[in-house]
């Protein structure tokens, strides 16, 4: 367990990489004694003086929703970030490649919420019901913090949370099937990844109602008209100045970013 003041210090840490696109150190070798206690109040510190600074917090993402993520990186649950408005961008946007350390790009949906969801005890059909609209996305994904990373080190980063892209056609979540939801994703006219939606818990609003219970305790409300991204079913995939990444969804249509 830290102390309050490292743990400010690592949060401090973390801002400073981010504001000066420079990976810092891994906390987890500063501090050899963090724990997850620690890393989600690092990462809370970090929120709380982005918004001090005017920034607004706008939904929540999931990640490590796979157990093949999970087995990576030696837990058994997934973990979570805060989305804020300053990292959304609109379908087809293009995005400063120099504006992030190490750009990332993952698959995902974006549940929209018109109803609160409040741990304990939310269960998937709590979620549908809770949900105005599904609507295909892409996670930006960034690392503030150098590798070899440990699990620690990318929770206190705010869960590696760096931007969401959404797009495609928005669904009602009784519909249609979310299981069988596809993308394909291309880079430059090339696909590079492929994945179902069933490969984010079995469900993709499983990771919704496991992220209302694990913040529910603690007194945190996932609040209407949040966005919530439910983890990605697909691998990241690494960009630079001159790409274009666009997903696939099939009947529920395209969404795409470029980086300049």
């Amino acid at each position: 367990m830290l102390s309050t003041a490292d743990r400010k210090r690592a949060a401090d840490m973390l801002l400073l990489a981010a504001r000066d696109r420079k990976q810092c150190q891994q906390l987890s070798q500063i501090f050899p004694a963090i724990d997850f206690d620690d890393a989600y109040a690092i990462q809370a510190e970090t929120i709380r003086q982005r918004v001090a600074g005017g920034a607004k917090v706008v939904g929540h993402k999931i990640g490590l929703t796979s157990k093949a993520m999970q087995r990576s990186s030696m837990i058994d649950e997934p973990d979570y970030g805060v989305l804020l408005e300053d990292m959304v961008y609109v379908d087809g946007a293009k995005i400063k490649a120099s504006d992030f350390c190490v750009p990332r790009i993952e698959v995902e949906l974006a549940f929209i919420l018109d109803k609160p969801l409040k741990g304990p005890g939310v269960t998937l059909t709590d979620v549908l019901r809770a949900t105005e609209y599904v609507v295909p996305s892409l996670e930006l994904i960034d690392a503030r913090v150098i590798d070899p990373r440990k699990i620690y080190d990318t929770i206190s980063d705010n869960g590696a949370a760096a931007g969401i892209v959404l797009g495609g056609r928005p669904v009602r979540p009784h519909d249609i099937d979310l299981r069988w939801v596809g993308a394909a994703l291309y880079k430059n006219g090339e696909i590079e990844e492929t994945g179902l939606a069933s490969g984010v818990m079995g469900h993709p609003a499983m990771g919704i109602a496991w992220l209302a219970n694990k913040v529910g305790p603690h007194g945190v409300t996932l609040a209407p008209g949040h966005t919530m991204l439910s983890g990605s079913f697909t691998r990241p995939i690494w960009c630079k100045a001159g790409d274009t990444v666009q997903a696939d969804f099939g009947p529920l249509g395209q969404v795409a970013v470029q980086f300049i």
